[in-house]
């Protein structure tokens, strides 16, 4: 009888132990998930809370630059990034499609209004993704430039509103004011935008301009969205604190005008301009050319020439040397010296500017008639070195003044030897800057009191009206004596009134403008010495206005005008001062300073134009009405922007006959706004406001 067969299986121990090993290690892993808060470098944590929970910035608005006028100079506004939604699967109605449908009619139409090749466009709109984007060319577009798009009706198509810094007043104190741009990041949650100060008033007060972000984080399903009737965290963004400065518009305007005239009509390499508060030391305007746009940022220089770039200033520091004289007590302005060629011990030859000289003449006409050798013999006979710069760095040569802008320079007061030493009493072989002169010069417009040049005038946070900071008349130290004042005014009096002397060219009669002329060479690059050539050199006026009662100060200096021809500077500060004696008053009045108000604008599409004046004219708003028609088909700024009274608002009729208005003293951005609504193109040449058209205004376009 055979025996049953069992039905045994053999398991092999490699086995055995091979499953138990696994079981050991997966068990072990579960442990290790379960108690510890990393693995493999990754917080689990963490990990988990990014896949239930969102966090959304919350943009800070960046804060308003003022003048002291409370003109505004620099402010966010309103701009767009264009996308188009490429997915098909968006459009769930084929009657209302939310994708781009015809890619080839969408790219034709965009081409023109966003200055993109079509094919280009094409390209981005035939990508196998959900939306794209259109580069630099489709961010920061207008609010003109959006509706030209939606007027397209094209399917698809989307904005996404961001902000970006404006500058209303296009090249307008442009140095000052510097810029800030919008800088893009791509960071793991898509791509952000930050606008950043990089030059100006705008870096040296970024972090206080633009405030701080706050966030928002919530639950999240798994498509993204907020979770109903869950917790969320909020954290409100702190806006940026806005800033009034202590320009006063009209007079920052009376320089600009004066600048961009000399630029019309004379050659030279850079023209630079200062006014200051004569009583406070408050900087009033500041100017130089070339300059630059901040909204297009065509900037040939980043230094600016008034704080940043020092120099050697010329025989404006003859100012300094003969105050240093009359404060250590060896001035007499009756001693007399031959004037025209003096020669150092050392064998070097210095010369007045007239070599021949004018024979033995007394320090006090040497000063109206800007000799080098009157110096020479003033230090030779009675100063030395010490003296010297001990005076010149009390006056704050040599150290930054403190005004509130990046960058600002030192200069530099080296001078040892005898030669160096009489170069630099009259201004050759060291450096300033023409803030360092409005400083010095305030010891003059004070009783000899030295003030300190600022240019905020205060700080306010924008949410509660709270004034954070608030300028001041800031005294440094006495530097002279009421005679030394009254004494160095006279000289300065003389040397644009008296017959022959070199500040002539700056005589106004009957404005008691004073003053003292400069001419420094330029030192060649390489050390050598100075450049041979007339235009070699560098112009300057130090000026106080009016010499009683003085209301302001000014420093200007011209570089490399053509042969050295003074004409540019003399025209330039005989304009400002005319114009800030009308501002001011024959008496000095302040009362015609214009109040400058803000307002919120509506819609004005679609209404009659005669109601549309009458609401805007008792505002004191300029307006534009382009076109004889009787109805406003469009309209810029668009509704709910805030604009100020010195704004312009743009109208456009419904009727055909478009007249040229008067352009003379817009702004390039002004006219580049009018250009958007004309039939015809405009073009521009040169930088800043308006002084000529070639068609007449009111020629029917």
């Amino acid at each position: 009888m055979k025996k049953k067969a069992r039905n045994n299986v053999r398991m092999s121990k490699f086995f055995l132990v091979l499953a138990l090993f696994v079981f050991l290690v997966i068990g072990a892993r579960v442990s290790q998930i379960a108690f510890a808060k990393t693995i493999d470098g990754v917080d689990l944590s963490e990990l988990a809370t990014k896949r239930t929970t969102k966090t959304e910035t919350l943009k800070a608005t960046r804060g308003t630059i003022y003048s002291s006028d409370e003109a505004v100079l620099a402010q966010n506004v309103s701009s767009y990034k264009l996308i188009a939604y490429l997915e098909e699967k968006r459009t769930t109605d084929p009657k209302r499609p939310q994708h781009v449908v015809d890619k080839e009619a969408t790219a034709k139409a965009l081409a023109p209004i966003l200055e993109m090749g079509e094919a280009d466009i094409l390209a981005l709109l035939s990508k196998d993704v959900y939306q794209t984007e259109f580069g630099s060319k489709g961010r920061g577009l207008t609010e003109i430039t959006k509706e030209k798009i939606e007027e397209l009706n094209l399917p698809g198509l989307d904005f996404i509103e961001t902000q970006k810094r404006y500058y209303p007043n296009g090249d307008f104190l442009s140095y000052t004011l510097g810029y800030a741009k919008t800088e893009i990041t791509e960071e793991n949650d898509g791509t952000k935008e930050n606008i950043v100060g990089e030059l100006g008033l705008e870096k040296y007060y970024d972090d206080l301009l633009k405030g701080t972000d706050g966030s928002i984080t919530y639950q999240k399903d798994l498509k993204g969205y907020k979770i109903a009737n869950t917790k969320e965290v909020r954290k409100d963004a702190e806006n940026g604190k806005d800033i009034y400065l202590t320009i006063d518009s009209n007079i920052q305007f009376f320089v600009e005008q004066a600048l961009k005239e000399a630029d019309s009509k004379h050659h030279y390499e850079w023209f630079t301009f200062l006014v200051a508060d004569a009583k406070t030391g408050k900087i009033l305007a500041s100017s130089s050319t070339p300059s630059f746009d901040p909204n297009v940022r065509d900037l040939t220089n980043y230094l600016d020439y008034n704080t940043a770039f020092p120099y050697e200033p010329g025989s404006t520091m003859k100012i300094f040397t003969y105050m240093a004289a009359m404060e250590n007590g060896v001035y007499d302005g009756n001693e007399t010296y031959h004037s025209g060629v003096y020669t150092t011990t050392d064998g070097t030859e210095i010369g007045d500017w007239n070599r021949d000289g004018w024979g033995d003449i007394s320090y006090d006409r040497g000063f109206a008639l800007s000799s080098n050798v009157g110096v020479i013999n003033l230090i030779e006979r009675h100063m030395n070195q010490t003296m010297l710069k001990k005076y010149f760095k009390k006056l704050g040569f040599g150290s930054k003044t403190g005004i509130q802008l990046p960058n600002e320079a030192s200069g530099k007061l080296t001078f040892k030897y005898e030669t160096e030493v009489f170069n630099a009493g009259f201004g050759q072989g060291i450096t300033t800057t023409p803030i360092q002169n409005i400083q010095a010069l305030t010891s003059l417009t004070n009783d000899g009191m030295l003030l300190k040049p600022y240019l905020v005038e205060k700080i306010v946070d924008h949410e509660t009206g709270e004034v954070l900071y608030q300028g001041k008349r800031k005294e440094i130290t006495k530097v002279a004596s009421t005679d030394t004042v009254n004494k160095i005014k006279q000289l300065m009096y003389d040397t644009v009134y008296g017959i022959g002397n070199t500040g002539s060219g700056f005589r106004m009669m009957g404005y008691n403008l004073i003053g003292k002329t400069g001419t420094s060479q330029i030192a060649a690059e390489d050390g050598s010495g100075y450049l041979p050539g007339a235009d070699q050199v560098i112009s300057s006026f130090a000026g106080i206005y009016p010499m009683d009662d003085p209301k302001v100060i000014i420093y200007a200096s011209i570089k490399r005008p053509t042969n050295g021809y003074a004409k540019p500077i003399w025209d330039a500060v005989k304009s400002v001062v005319a114009n800030i004696s009308k501002y001011y008053g024959d008496e000095g009045s302040q009362d015609v300073v214009e109040t400058i108000s803000k307002f919120d604008l509506s819609s004005y599409i679609n209404r009659n134009k005669d109601a549309v004046l009458a609401e805007l004219s008792p505002k004191g708003i300029t307006t534009i009405v382009l076109g004889d028609g009787d109805k406003i088909i469009d309209q810029y700024p668009a509704k709910k922007s805030t604009i100020t009274s010195k704004d312009k608002v743009f109208l456009l009729t419904n009727g055909t006959n478009i007249a040229l208005p008067d352009l003379w003293g817009w702004s390039k951005k002004e006219v580049e706004t009018l250009s958007t609504f004309l039939p015809i193109s405009i073009s521009t040449s040169g930088s800043g406001y308006v002084t000529s058209q070639s068609l007449a205004s009111g020629t029917i376009l």
